[in-house]
């Protein structure tokens, strides 16, 4: 650090005020699967804590929104969440009555079964391309009676070899299975197509990249978007400028934020490259005072922590997330745009360093008291005795898995 340089913090109204509108509007989705023991593909370390029901996973939820007060929805995994499809749906619907916390985005599950061996909407086998496609109908009928918008899909399609698929088949075959999917959704209902470079495939994968799901998606229909996961790209990859590109083209639905310091490492976000999500946020508060307009965009995270504590862990990336938002929309546009104009290069970075250098953390405090929240929303949390409590009610449940998982 220099001496005698001091981190810019938040002192007049303006900027408060900026700050606090941009939360006003502000919500990120969590994830059902982020509060269950879940690890990587090499294993897990359980924890005694952790949600073993779709209840507890409410529940748990429920938390996150009540001290940060910007979740209030929760991505739901289909074979995970509702093993007996749309008969589910009341079960659902009355956790989000008792837990305050709606149900978000709906994930078939078309990479567990053993018939996916050899992939799903990918597969050679046109019988389990259309298991494939019929699960992922029995998905949209899910999101149409919980009055989900988003069927977001993730597909571990791919091979390992060389030569051992044909893979303009493959692509001709997601491209069916997805027109047909879209064809079935509602009108208020929308498609999220994700990309993934490797992972569990690792000589190709059918939708490898951003312009491979762009792709995809304008093949699918008017309602299909691009999803992009922060933590599916090869190393230096420049998310921003996908953003920026999918932006211009009105093909950005929505966003999994994560962190990675090589792949699809999970990781908390914000915890490796803080800067990167500030710029992802710039060019679309950019976007939208260029156009003015907002984006609909999905925001939603997709992390499942094997070390961290679970609700922890999703306190911190949202608090985070929040605070890159905030410092975001303090950039000045308008003193941007004249400057990129004239390519005033100094001063134009300038503008987004002043921006990210600056502390709005006291800015958010104010705008949590404003709403009745929690200054410190972890430290709430750990005062409220909620971990202690599921930790005693939960420890012999756990306990039970870990010696059926040794």
């Amino acid at each position: 650090m220099i001496v005698g340089w001091r981190q810019p913090i938040v002192t007049n109204s303006k900027q408060t005020d900026i700050i606090a509108e941009t939360l006003d509007k502000f919500h990120v989705e969590l994830p059902s699967w982020g509060f269950a023991n879940t690890g990587t593909r090499f294993g897990k370390f359980l924890q005694p804590a952790a949600a073993t029901s779709i209840e507890e996973k409410f529940s748990d939820a429920a938390q996150v929104h009540r001290w940060t007060g910007v979740c209030p929805t929760i991505a739901l995994h289909v074979l995970w969440d509702l093993p007996h499809g749309v008969k589910d749906a009341d079960e659902i619907r009355t956790l989000a009555d008792i837990h305050g916390v709606r149900p978000g985005s709906i994930n078939p599950n078309v990479f567990q079964d053993q018939i996916y061996k050899y992939g799903s909407l990918g597969n050679p086998d046109a019988e389990i391309r259309r298991a494939a496609l019929d699960h992922i109908f029995d998905s949209i009928e899910i999101g149409m009676a919980l009055g989900s918008r988003d069927l977001s899909l993730w597909f571990a399609d791919g091979s390992n070899y060389p030569g051992t698929q044909n893979i303009r088949h493959r692509r001709k075959w997601f491209e069916d299975g997805l027109r047909a999917a879209h064809a079935r959704m509602s009108k208020d209902q929308r498609m999220l197509v994700e990309y993934k470079p490797f992972e569990p495939a690792f000589y190709h994968t059918d939708i490898a990249d951003w312009g491979m799901a762009l792709l995809m998606a304008q093949g699918a229909g008017p309602s299909a978007k691009v999803l992009v996961d922060t933590g599916h790209h090869y190393q230096a990859q420049n998310i921003e400028q996908i953003v920026a590109w999918l932006l211009d083209l009105g093909m950005l639905g929505g966003f999994h934020f994560n962190d990675r310091r090589y792949a699809d490492d999970d990781l908390t976000t914000g915890s490796i490259d803080p800067y990167q999500v500030f710029r992802i946020f710039h060019e679309i508060l950019h976007f939208e005072w260029e156009k003015g307009i907002r984006a609909d965009i999905a925001y939603m995270i997709d992390q499942s922590h094997n070390l961290k504590g679970k609700i922890e862990a999703m306190i911190q990336t949202v608090t985070s997330i929040m605070e890159h938002f905030a410092k975001a929309a303090l950039v000045d546009h308008r003193k941007l745009a004249k400057l990129q104009e004239s390519c005033d290069l100094v001063d134009a970075e300038g503008c987004l360093k002043d921006a990210f250098s600056t502390d709005v953390r006291p800015a958010i405090r104010e705008w949590a008291r404003a709403k009745g929240l929690p200054e410190d929303p972890m430290d709430a949390f750990r005062q409220s005795g909620y971990l202690e409590r599921i930790t005693a009610a939960r420890t012999r449940k756990n306990m039970a898995a870990i010696s059926s998982y040794a």
